[in-house]
């Protein structure tokens, strides 16, 4: 009797259970159909790592972390490679700015720059500035190809650190492409080409250059005392203005302006995809006899280093090649002059060369410039750009090398501020490449 009031206990147990589980079924049920769920969207993926730079040879210049955009080289190539805004990563200047859109999106990117040379470039460039208490400074190395194997800015800038007014503090900017100035006598080894080219000189052509001329009411002097008659050849060697604006006479300034667009020293866009500044050029239709006569020495119009230095490329063999500053970047090419053209304005730069810019056992060759600056509309007696471009070396180049040195204090030529920069990247250009010294009279 007590075994069966147990089994009928059990049983109880199990159909209690059993009512309880459909009545939280029945309750679960209800409150389905009558609070239908929300359905949780789950969160968007982490956003990609911004993109990458490079250096040529695979070396990270710009990278981003957890902790945000970092660059490993510190200050080398920090004002072309730019920065971006604090937080949110976007790029505010340089390559960070004229990328951005591909970099945030995760591209990556490779540089034609060689860190070596970069580095060696920029620590020539800001000893000069400091020696010469210049306010800023440029200098572009190029390869024969069109290669930018360094960009340098002056004085040196850190992208990590805080920043100041950029109205006061200009450090932050690539002046090698965002600063158009008057290039002076570096412009005038292309009037020479130009000259040869069209048959109306020679290097030996002579013409009677006083030390002072007026042209249509204006003056023109020339700084360095020379003979009264000089040879196209001399005239490049004593920098005369007066020689040289003398025999430019006898090309049309229809044709000197096409030769400057062919050199891309008109091109508002050198460099597709990256932010230069336009050149200040008018039309020929517009140059008075003046000047025509200021613009076959430097004077009247305003170009970027980055400009010459490509302008000045084409001196190695009479061809103008497009700047590359990335590794996919399609080559472009122009013949401007013939062979034997840039041949000899490369030997009459070597043979002419400052003293300053000269390296024991190797024949280096290129021209001076120092070019007054317009300050309040008129040409300053003391603001002026010393520069100079030249060839590594000079008979067969290797590299071509621009300084820019703006508003340089005390010495203000650039025979006495650019020409010794010029010198010491040669020869670390020359090292690195291992070109023994040439043997005496090679």
């Amino acid at each position: 009797m007590g075994a069966v009031t147990l089994s009928l206990g059990r049983v109880s147990w199990v159909f209690l259970g059993l009512a309880l589980w459909l009545v939280l079924f029945a309750l679960g049920l209800y409150s389905l159909v009558t609070h239908p769920p929300r359905i949780l969207t789950p969160p968007p993926p982490a956003p990609g790592l911004r993109g990458t730079l490079y250096a040529q040879d695979g070396t990270p210049l710009a990278l981003s972390l957890k902790e945000g955009r970092y660059y490993p080289l510190g200050t080398s190539a920090s004002q072309l490679l730019g920065f971006g805004e604090r937080g949110s990563g976007r790029g505010l200047e340089g390559l960070e700015r004229d990328l951005n859109a591909a970099l945030e999106a995760g591209r990556s990117f490779t540089l034609t720059l060689d860190p070596w040379i970069q580095a060696m470039a920029e620590r020539a460039l800001w000893e000069g500035l400091a020696r010469s208490r210049g306010a800023f400074g440029a200098l572009v190395v190029m390869d024969r190809d069109g290669n930018l194997r360094a960009v340098a800015n002056g004085p040196a800038f850190d992208p990590l650190a805080p920043r100041k007014d950029p109205a006061k503090d200009v450090s932050w900017r690539n002046h090698a492409f965002l600063v158009p100035l008057e290039v002076g006598s570096t412009m005038k080894p292309f009037t020479a080409a130009m000259l040869l080219e069209e048959g109306k000189a020679t290097l030996a052509t002579r013409v009677e250059a006083p030390m002072h001329r007026v042209v249509d009411g204006w003056s023109i002097r020339d700084a360095v005392p020379h003979p009264p008659v000089l040879t196209l050849a001399e005239v490049l060697r004593y920098s005369s203005n007066v020689g040289i604006s003398l025999l430019a006479e006898a090309l049309p300034k229809q044709v000197f302006y096409r030769y400057m667009e062919r050199l891309h020293l008109t091109d508002p866009s050198p460099l597709p995809g990256v932010r230069v500044a336009a050149p200040v050029v008018n039309p020929p239709n517009a140059w008075s006899p003046a000047a025509y006569a200021n613009h076959s020495f430097g004077q009247g119009f305003l170009v970027t280093p980055l400009h010459l230095a490509a302008a000045f490329n084409a001196l190695v063999d009479g061809t103008y090649r497009s700047p590359r500053l990335f590794t996919h970047q399609e080559a472009r090419s122009e013949q401007v002059f013939s062979q034997a053209t840039a041949r000899a304005i490369r030997q009459a730069l070597q043979e002419g060369l400052a003293p300053r810019a000269r390296l024991a056992g190797y024949p280096l060759a290129g021209k001076t410039g120092t070019a007054q600056v317009v300050v309040n509309g008129r040409y300053s007696q003391e603001v002026f750009t010393a520069w100079f471009a030249g060839f590594v070396p000079g008979d067969q180049p290797l590299y071509t090398v621009v300084v820019a040195i703006h508003y340089p204090k005390g010495e203000v030529y650039g025979s006495q501020v650019a020409a010794p920069i010029f010198r010491e990247v040669a020869a670390g250009l020359l090292a690195y490449r291992g070109v023994p010294p040439y043997a005496e009279g090679r």
